[in-house]
């Protein structure tokens, strides 16, 4: 039988939902990618989970297809979210496809990328900017959903987590266990959270033998878990973790502390270095904060952190395609050069 999206391939590691009620893109089955570049970097086994082939560009749609089908099994008529960019583009594709389904979003104004904002308004969401950021957007949004009939479908959502586990599931799927370290973005800490749940549930099945080191890494002017307070005004190039006060932050450091990891820091032009590095050695164009886990791992290595772990496999989880965010690309890459239509003048360009 051919592939019939997440719901289907996991269902029995899942909530139940009738089958008239699940929505699906045909979500997941990402690829997960082995990096000779990075594993002559760094001596380990690199392997970058490319997240940005779901579709809508991002691993939210691993959480949405369930949120959304848990959604239509209670009949909502109306879901909403607060949301940096990828949340609210999932949301919109899903509810899109419900067909039953109206979405709203709350966003900060100014502080999403416009590729983001682009899918969530072709799909016909009502999209809402807000002068003030991401958590005063998640706060308004929670306070709508307490008092009316709206579904919320951030990853307060226990059925977004549900979704966002299985990822853990397909790592180990394909690499026959569990990875030795699995390195991770962290902006509002769903996602480690999830995986971390996942890796947890695979082993106790008996699908996998072992545990991995969790690795999160915030982006250095949004990094309140590593500070161990809220940021009020959050500044980061990365604007999918540009989160102040992450709703997961104690199931982030709950994944942290029970799996001997560690959550820390990367700056701005760490995630730039390594963006550039995906795209130029490995071929994979991932958005800014995706890659706040490879620059988190060349920065671990530069410490000499895996001094003692030459060979072992690590997971980086890249959370979205890089043409979310087009514009951050264009700023750090050489622009075209422009010569005369001639093939000398082009030969010449070239150095032949």
């Amino acid at each position: 039988m051919s592939y019939q999206g997440l719901i289907h391939h996991y269902r029995k590691y899942l909530p139940p939902i009738k089958d008239e009620n699940i929505v699906t893109l045909l979500e997941c089955n990402t690829p997960l990618i082995h990096s000779e570049d990075l594993s002559q970097r760094t001596g380990l086994k690199v392997y970058l989970k490319y997240e940005g082939l779901n579709p809508t560009g991002s691993f939210k749609d691993r959480g949405m297809t369930m949120a959304i089908s848990m959604a239509k099994e209670k009949q909502a008529k109306v879901v909403m979210c607060a949301s940096t960019g990828n949340t609210s583009a999932s949301a919109a594709a899903y509810a899109a496809k419900s067909g039953t389904m109206k979405c709203v979003v709350i966003i900060p104004e100014g502080n999403i990328a416009l590729g983001k904002l682009a899918q969530a308004m072709i799909h016909q969401a009502k999209v809402i900017q807000i002068r003030g950021n991401f958590d005063d957007a998640l706060n308004i949004v929670k306070e709508v959903t307490d008092n009316h009939p709206v579904e919320l479908v951030n990853s307060l959502n226990p059925y977004r987590i549900e979704g966002q586990k299985t990822a853990a599931f397909e790592v180990c799927d394909v690499l026959g266990d569990a990875p030795v370290f699995h390195a991770i973005p962290v902006g509002n800490a769903g996602n480690i959270t999830a995986y971390w749940k996942g890796y947890n549930e695979y082993k106790a099945a008996g699908q996998s033998q072992s545990l991995p080191k969790m690795l999160g890494f915030q982006a250095a002017g949004a990094a309140p878990i590593v500070h161990g307070h809220v940021i009020d005004k959050p500044e980061t190039l990365a604007t999918a973790i540009r989160i102040g006060n992450p709703a997961s932050w104690k199931q982030a450091e709950t994944a942290r502390d029970d799996s001997g990891g560690l959550i820390d820091l990367v700056t701005d032009d760490e995630i730039i270095e390594a963006y550039k590095i995906l795209a130029a050695h490995t071929g994979v164009f991932c958005e800014p904060a995706s890659a706040a886990s490879v620059a988190g791992m060349l920065k671990l290595n530069q410490q000499g952190f895996f001094k003692d772990s030459q060979g072992a496999t690590i997971v980086c989880t890249l959370t979205g395609h890089g043409l979310k965010d087009p514009n951050n690309a264009i700023k750090v890459i050489d622009q075209p050069v422009t010569v005369d239509s001639t093939m000398d003048a082009v030969l010449k360009e070239i150095g032949l």
